[in-house]
């Protein structure tokens, strides 16, 4: 494995990213985020030890730092949902992604978290269980714990008129890195 954890930088920028879109909403918030991510990695590129996880590992955990910098900067950011695209129709796409978020953000600070580095960041559970100092087994029944409320909320959320569902997702508060 190559010391340099920015050897190949296409794929890391790619998921913090992701990931900073996911935790803060897509746009440019998130390039910015992202930007110093990179910048704090080509900074102190010499501290990473291949010994400890993989790049990815590291420049999420850097990237946590740049987030908690950004909420203490920026207290009325949305939380928002990345775009991906889907084989619904528009008004469909609209009402599905204001109700992921809107059940996302239901969630506690932790699970969001959670949802943002697993499905974010596309981190593997043992990656997430290092990064956050936490056994695996505990990541994945907080996973399928995040994921279950995600259902209920959800279902909960079908039932419920579409005009309900065109309210848009915040936080109530600022999450606490």
């Amino acid at each position: 494995m190559s010391r340099d954890p920015l050897a190949k930088p296409e794929d890391l920028i790619r998921r913090v990213y992701s990931y900073v879109a996911y935790r803060i909403g897509a746009g440019a918030d998130a390039e910015d985020v992202t930007s110093e991510t990179m910048l704090r990695a080509v900074r102190y590129r010499s501290t990473y030890d291949p010994a400890r996880g993989k790049p990815i590992t590291w420049l999420i955990g850097i990237a946590r730092g740049c987030i908690a910098d950004y909420f203490g900067a920026s207290p009325d950011s949305p939380m928002d949902i990345p775009d991906r695209p889907s084989g619904l129709d528009l008004e469909g796409q609209v009402l599905n992604r204001l109700s992921i978020g809107d059940a996302v953000a239901q969630l506690e600070q932790r699970d969001r978290e959670l949802v943002a580095l697993r499905y974010g960041a596309d981190l593997s559970t043992r990656e997430i269980a290092r990064l956050l100092a936490l056994r695996p087994n505990a990541v994945d029944v907080a996973l399928h714990r995040c994921r279950e409320r995600l259902r209920t909320e959800l279902s909960d959320e079908s039932t419920r008129s579409p005009k309900s569902l065109l309210r848009v997702a915040r936080p109530s508060a600022r999450p606490s890195i």
